[in-house]
């Protein structure tokens, strides 16, 4: 593998990180509207959801860095 390869593949690794941030936010800010309503159920599910994919991004980034 050549090095214009793995920076290609450094920089896509980089942007699917981005999006993953994203959703994580957006994740999130759909989790806050289900506090303390009778679906709290979903909050929950819904922080499991944003705590995987922030966890997702970290281990990616980790990756990214180490190419």
């Amino acid at each position: 593998m050549d090095d214009r390869t793995t920076a290609a593949d450094g920089a896509e690794l980089g942007s699917m990180s981005s999006v993953m941030g994203d959703l994580a936010v957006r994740v999130a800010d759909v989790a806050r509207r289900y506090e303390g309503t009778y679906r709290e159920d979903v909050a929950f599910e819904l922080y499991e959801v944003e705590r995987s994919l922030r966890g997702a991004t970290r281990r990616l980034d980790r990756l990214t860095r180490s190419l």
